[in-house]
């Protein structure tokens, strides 16, 4: 199967990213040297993955897998360590880690239907349950990781993004309006510094990374895992466009979640413009969508 894989047209953005085109002419090798590691049975991949390789995989003893590839950006370098932390606990358990290639063996979902095959409400009552499990609180100095803590904090994740996000804005022609820029550097310096008490939190938690299960009604896959308040774990929940990308449809998910979590809505407003502005633009590519949520947000149309 390995020497007639097909790279998903969903990783071909990649091809644009400093290290990509040698990323993507690797991975028939790499899945090859992992699946004969792990004595694999790997089907095609599935066609949803956006920065990795994903396969449906069969142990000898049967057991249903799925083998993940990774490409290497920073915000998913500890995906292992969150589902160890999880220990399966509303998130998909894992069975093998090769860090060295970026490469994770996973339980499968079954059905494996996304959570926003489900009304709108319906599946904000299934985050209402879920997110408060996830919100484990990590040890200063975790004893698995000899470098010490192993998750990158909020606090440095704003710091990066507000450097990165005015030289995207340039570098892509000013595509939106400056004030946007502002704003969300503002706030998210703001917020940064007043945070309440950190916990593991997940900036990719939207509703297609929510998978119907046999284990559990509802497993998590797919962290990117930081360190920081439980306001910020809203944002892609709120900002995704899974549940409905209009006006009211945004404002309908921040409200009830904010309100049946126990959270500070407005923070949970600015996290999600904040970030949102923070990943509206992806190598030369301009996420419009992201431009029109926070629009939403402002009270704008």
């Amino acid at each position: 199967m390995t020497d007639a894989l097909r790279i998903p047209d969903e990783l071909g953005w990649l091809r644009a990213m400093a290290g990509g085109p040698e990323w993507l002419a690797g991975l028939p090798e790499r899945l090859a040297t992992c699946a004969a590691r792990w004595s694999l049975r790997v089907g095609p991949p599935f066609g949803y993955g956006m920065t990795s390789l994903v396969v449906p995989a069969d142990l000898p003893d049967g057991t249903r897998a799925v083998l993940k590839l990774q490409f290497p950006d920073q915000e998913s370098a500890h995906e292992a360590t969150a589902l160890r932390h999880w220990r399966g606990e509303g998130a998909v358990r894992l069975l093998a880690h090769d860090p060295d290639r970026r490469a994770l063996l996973v339980e499968r979902c079954d059905p494996g239907t996304p959570l926003h095959a489900l009304p709108l409400d319906d599946a904000l009552d299934v985050m209402v349950g879920l997110l408060p499990r996830l919100w484990v609180p990590v040890a200063p100095v975790d004893a698995g990781v000899p470098s010490g803590q192993p998750f990158t904090t909020l606090v440095d994740a704003v710091a990066g993004w507000t450097v990165r996000l005015p030289a995207a804005w340039e570098r892509t022609g000013r595509p939106y309006d400056r004030r946007f820029v502002d704003l969300a550097l503002d706030l998210l310096a703001g917020l940064a510094g007043s945070q309440g008490a950190q916990v593991l939190v997940n900036q990719d938690l939207h509703a297609a990374n929510v998978l119907r299960a046999e284990r559990e009604p509802w497993l998590v896959i797919d962290p990117k895992p930081l360190l920081g308040e439980r306001e910020f774990s809203l944002v892609p929940m709120v900002r995704g466009t899974e549940l409905g990308h209009s006006a009211t449809a945004v404002r309908r998910r921040l409200d009830r979640l904010s309100a049946e979590l126990g959270l500070d809505r407005e923070r949970v407003r600015g996290w999600t413009i904040g970030h949102t502005m923070a990943w509206s633009i992806g190598g030369d590519k301009v996420f419009h969508d992201h431009i029109e949520v926070v629009r939403w947000l402002l009270g704008e149309r």
